[in-house]
């Protein structure tokens, strides 16, 4: 589990196949490195992957085919979002964030609106009944509170402190970016659908 606060921005700095998926060298930045192990989780542009390698101040992960095929940001090099698992004594300061990308949403626009930013992104339609107004999702694993929605499209207030620890300040339209709705709508709506069957 994590929270959608970004710890660091790291750095793809290789990309390797595999048979089946990729194995990607990740330059962790200035993310906390001194009590990761291998079999730890963590976070990739909101992509929960298992360190496989650690040396120096980064870390390999390996990326399967199926999360190659759901998720966008990690086949090349490149900056990406970093965030260690939760452990039970620490802060929520986003909201729970699983790891588990549910889509790949459009950047529609990302202008400037007085000192903030205005996103807005189009989701899969599949998503939209998931994402309310005032409720949470996380964008490249970033935690943030939808301001709008109009069907499939939300739109969201990216403050200057987001902007500047995260990735997103280089979003443009056309963009395309990992989406995970809030884990509570997803259990909400199988346990009603589990109460009708």
């Amino acid at each position: 589990m994590f929270t959608g606060i970004v710890a660091a921005v790291g750095r793809i700095e290789r990309v390797e196949p595999r048979p089946k998926g990729l194995r990607l060298a990740i330059d962790a930045g200035a993310l906390d490195m001194g009590d990761v192990a291998i079999g730890d989780s963590i976070a990739v542009n909101g992509c929960c992957l298992t360190v496989v390698v650690l040396q120096g101040r980064g870390f390999d992960v390996d990326v399967s085919q199926e999360t190659i095929d759901c998720t966008v940001g990690l086949g090349a090099p490149g900056e990406v979002n970093l965030e260690k698992s939760l452990r039970l004594a620490d802060r929520l300061g986003g909201h729970l964030v699983s790891g588990h990308v549910d889509g790949v949403g459009e950047v529609l626009a990302f202008e400037p609106v007085g000192e903030s930013h205005r996103l807005v992104v189009h989701a899969p339609a599949a998503l939209a009944k998931y994402i309310a107004r005032k409720g949470s999702i996380a964008v490249q694993g970033v935690s943030l509170t939808v301001n709008r929605v109009d069907g499939a499209e939300l739109e969201i207030n990216l403050i200057p402190h987001t902007l500047a620890v995260t990735t997103l300040k280089h979003v443009k339209p056309g963009a395309r970016v990992n989406l995970e709705v809030d884990l509570l709508a997803r259990y909400a709506e199988r346990l009603l659908a589990a109460g009708s069957e």
